[in-house]
């Protein structure tokens, strides 16, 4: 394996294929950074372009554009509290807080530093792990979904600021507006008003970007956008600080780890293991001293960290079953197909020097990352020094123009502005958003998945204690649940 991996190198390091990664890493970036255009809709875009390739340089070009875009979508989460991808969306949380405390440069070097580390662990375990991690992606089935999807709505509570009664109304808002479509065991309408476009159901990422970046626009106007209301920023030198590295090190690995984890099971993707390993480090790290919420490099850590580490985990069913981890993967596989390539078991008997240079590409393409993101850190700070007046508009068309570029559709322009009007007055009310994106994402999993296995057990609530990996997901839900309920009773009791 050694000498496959040094002669995967050597491949991957002559000048056509670095040359391929580095415009992949850039285009990443670039598009990963506006919210709205996401990896997958420039990969696909993209895909064109590789059809006369080596299938290799052709993967290169891809998986830079797929690493790049999920790093680059912590930018503006960081900057304007408007994710570029919705795997960024749990980076708001501390993120932007650093940036409104002028230490936006910090944040965003951390930022670097955990999506190196999580690649890189999700590019070991890609190595040397993928049929283990394979066969666990594999036992997951609906009750399996449906206990991982609940477990994840348990992060409401996390995410609540606050008021945890508003935080249950935000995400419950979000799970209502999830049901919008067609019924996904029946395909009965559901709240479709006969409008055609609704039958697809509300886009994601329209919703997204209107209550992250219509709502703060309004918000930002709602104050006066001429007012001078510029932090100013710490941007000195290039590199985090050691105590910093020394901080974020230990949560990095961990939420790394169950980044791979999470993405490696069909379906989950970036945006659900970023929630979730942002919700396990707030468990076990929040503080009095230093609350995740409030701008805690951990929080920025991580949620950068578990959204990297999806990547690599999502190609491991992806290259050994043939099964997507994520819409991205999804069109990897197409990308490998035009090749007459077919990915699964005969990947690794019959193309393995294909397979390893995908490998150490990859590895090569967070090495990368690590150098152009700390190296572009200055020039992304400067991004909000630029005055209200003129930053403010260009975001809201930039969040204008990705909305309709997800399916060239006008509506999701208009779904956008609905959300972002909704958002802004909910956040006026001191409401927060991020429960409403997690019910949208994680309800219609935890809907289509209930049902779809009380259809396979008859009505039978036996089927989800069954599962071993379905009881333990539950029994943490439970555990979820009681411990803030047990702060509760302990907080009446001492007040009494």
């Amino acid at each position: 394996m050694i000498d496959a991996l040094l002669t995967a190198l050597q491949t991957v390091l002559q000048p056509l294929p670095l040359f391929l990664i580095l415009a992949g890493i850039l285009t990443g970036i670039i598009m990963g950074s506006i919210p709205g255009m996401t990896a997958t809709m420039t990969i696909a875009v993209l895909l064109s372009f590789t059809f006369g390739m080596d299938p290799g340089n052709g993967m290169m070009l891809l998986l830079g554009v797929y690493g790049g875009a999920v790093f680059a979508g912590s930018i503006p989460a960081i900057l304007i509290r408007t994710p570029g991808t919705p795997a960024a969306a749990a980076t708001i949380f501390d993120g932007y807080p650093l940036s409104q405390k002028g230490e936006a440069g910090r944040a965003i070097r951390i930022s670097v530093i955990s999506s190196f580390i999580g690649g890189m662990i999700s590019v070991f375990a890609l190595i040397f792990l993928s049929p283990v991690i394979a066969d666990f992606a594999l036992e997951f089935r609906s009750p399996e979904f449906f206990a991982l999807a609940l477990f994840g709505l348990t992060i409401i509570a996390s995410v609540s600021g606050n008021s945890v009664a508003k935080g249950m109304i935000s995400g419950l808002m979000g799970m209502l507006l999830a049901t919008i479509g067609l019924d996904p065991i029946t395909a009965h309408q559901r709240f479709t008003y006969d409008i055609p476009q609704l039958y697809q159901g509300v886009e994601f990422i329209a919703v997204m970007i209107g209550l992250f970046g219509i709502a703060e626009g309004l918000h930002r106007y709602s104050e006066g956008i001429t007012t001078n209301r510029q932090v100013e920023q710490e941007i000195n030198g290039y590199l985090p600080s050691l105590s910093d590295v020394k901080s974020v090190l230990p949560i990095s690995l961990g939420t790394g780890v169950l980044g791979t984890l999470v993405g490696s099971i069909p379906g989950a993707g970036g945006d659900i293991a970023s929630f979730l390993t942002y919700n396990e480090a707030k468990r076990w790290f929040d503080s009095d001293k230093n609350p995740f919420g409030e701008g805690n490099i951990l929080g920025v850590a991580s949620a950068e960290s578990g959204n990297n580490a999806s990547t690599g985990g999502a190609l491991v069913p992806t290259f050994t079953l043939g099964i997507p981890g994520d819409t991205v993967s999804a069109v990897l596989i197409g990308a490998l197909l035009i090749h007459n390539i077919q990915p699964g078991p005969e990947l690794y008997t019959d193309h393995m020097d294909l397979l390893y240079t995908i490998f150490v590409g990859f590895g090569v393409i967070y090495v990368l990352i690590l150098i152009l993101g700390l190296a572009g850190v200055h020039y992304w700070v400067r991004i909000i020094s630029i005055p209200s007046h003129y930053l403010w508009p260009g975001i809201l068309v930039l969040c204008v123009i990705g909305s309709i570029a997800l399916r060239s559709a006008v509506f999701d322009a208009w779904v956008m502005l609905i959300a972002g009007i909704v958002g802004f007055l909910l956040r006026q009310r001191a409401y927060p958003l991020a429960p409403m994106v997690l019910g949208l994402i994680l309800g219609p999993i935890a809907e289509t998945n209930f049902r779809r296995s009380l259809t396979i057990s008859d009505g039978s609530y036996m089927i989800f204690l069954e599962s071993h990996i379905a009881l333990f997901f539950l029994m943490l839900c439970a555990l979820a649940l009681a411990r803030p309920a047990y702060q509760s009773m302990s907080g009446f009791t001492d007040s009494s």
